[in-house]
């Protein structure tokens, strides 16, 4: 069963939510898919706050191909294999997540794809990218630092998986939003994860589902 977060999921910027100092109207990024032209990049923030959604959309907007590893689960090995499939490929972006967790010799190995355009890297990282990435591939590197979510956009987060809902014949109302909002501590997929778990709990005839925060407090507990 996909997870509410992955079917919410946005693939457009007009439908992302946040980080409007980096996509909204005139802002450094939107500017830079709109040309065409991205440079290699690094996203830093905290989890789940739009980091992998962002690249995708940075790649189906340009319709580039698509690769992406994990840093925790890949290594030289897995690296080398995508930039040989990227030689065949225009343009093609690689998605690294946690790149902070590759070693030195690890992010050494991108370093010939990146300075010879094969590939245009996108790291994501949790961690200041200054004292965990090696400075010869920082340097070919833009930073962009993503801000946690505020409760404008949880808001907008609930809202969607409301109409989500509604779409599937499920009368869902938040009537109280708190515990929601200090469980998930900004991260949008702990939000998510957080209402669906009260969504999934209760009795199926129980529509309208009114959820305060006594029942997501019980329910999470």
């Amino acid at each position: 069963m996909t997870p509410l977060a992955e079917i919410l999921r946005p693939t457009t910027l007009d439908n992302y939510i946040g980080q409007q100092h980096l996509v909204g109207q005139g802002a450094v990024l939107r500017t830079l898919i709109g040309s065409g032209k991205i440079p290699s990049m690094i996203f830093w923030g905290p989890p789940g706050i739009g980091k992998t959604t962002l690249a995708m959309i940075i790649s189906n907007t340009l319709q580039r191909p698509f690769h992406t590893l994990s840093a925790i689960s890949s290594g030289v090995k897995e690296v080398r294999e995508v930039i040989e499939q990227a030689k065949k490929e225009d343009g093609a972006i690689l998605f690294i997540d946690e790149i902070h967790r590759f070693n030195k010799s690890q992010q050494d190995s991108l370093l010939g794809a990146v300075e010879r355009g094969t590939i245009t890297l996108i790291g994501a990282t949790t961690e200041n990218p200054s004292f965990e990435v090696i400075s010869a591939l920082l340097s070919r590197c833009q930073v962009y630092v993503l801000k946690e979510f505020g409760r404008a956009e949880m808001e907008q987060l609930i809202a969607s998986a409301v109409a989500y809902y509604a779409s599937q014949g499920r009368t869902v109302e938040v009537k109280e939003n708190e515990a929601l909002m200090r469980i998930s501590g900004g991260d949008a997929r702990k939000l998510l994860n957080a209402l669906e778990l009260v969504v999934n709990r209760a009795p199926a005839n129980e529509n309208p589902l009114v959820i305060d925060n006594q029942k997501t407090v019980n329910v999470i507990q």
